[in-house]
C-alpha cells in the first residue's frame, strides 16, 4: 500500500488509497456511493455526545451538525447531521471523514493536513467546489479545538480547587 501522508490516521489513509488511483469518473461514482451512506454517520436515537455543534455557515447551503463523542482513551467518534439541501460532495466528505477519523484523538484530527482532499475528489471537483470540499474537515477540526479547550478549562478548574 502506498503511503499517502504520515499525518493521516490509518483509516483515512486507507480511503485515500482507494480513491487516489481511480480515474475521475470512478472517483465520482465512489463519491456518490459515500454520499448515499451519510445515514450511517447520522446521530442515532439515544446517543449522547461530548460536544454538539449545529449551525448553517455562509459557505454551506444548509445546516450541518457535528457531533463528537470521546471515549475513556480520548478516541473520537464523529456523527454528522446534514440538512436536505447539503450538496452531494459535502455529504460524501462527511461520510468519508466520519469513517476515516473514527478512533482518532482530537490532536490527530487537528493535525490532519487538507492535502489529501484532491486525491479523493479529483482536481476538477476541487477547482469547481473549493469551499465545499474542505468545509466538513474544517468543521470537524473546529469541534476538536473546542473539545480540547473545554478539557483544558476543566483540568484547570479541577487543579485549582
Amino acid at each position: 500500500m502506498q503511503n499517502v501522508d504520515p499525518a493521516l490516521p490509518a483509516r483515512l489513509e486507507e480511503i485515500v488509497n482507494l480513491f487516489q488511483n481511480l480515474p475521475e469518473e470512478e472517483k465520482r461514482e465512489l463519491l456518490i456511493a459515500y454520499s448515499d451512506r451519510t445515514n450511517e454517520c447520522s446521530p442515532k436515537e439515544g446517543e449522547t455526545f461530548t460536544l454538539s455543534d449545529i449551525r448553517k455557515d455562509e459557505e454551506c447551503t444548509d445546516s450541518v451538525g457535528v457531533f463528537l463523542k470521546a471515549d475513556s482513551d480520548n478516541r473520537l467518534l464523529f456523527r454528522m447531521s446534514l440538512g436536505s439541501h447539503v450538496q452531494t460532495l459535502t455529504r460524501a466528505m462527511a461520510s468519508i471523514l466520519c469513517q476515516g477519523l473514527a478512533g482518532s484523538t482530537a490532536e490527530e484530527v487537528m493535525a490532519v493536513p487538507s492535502g489529501f482532499v484532491p486525491k479523493i475528489v479529483g482536481t476538477e471537483l476541487v477547482r469547481q467546489r473549493s469551499q465545499t470540499v474542505y468545509y466538513i474537515l474544517a468543521r470537524m477540526k473546529s469541534a476538536c479545538r473546542q473539545l480540547v479547550a473545554e478539557r483544558r478549562r476543566a483540568n484547570l478548574a479541577s487543579s485549582t480547587s
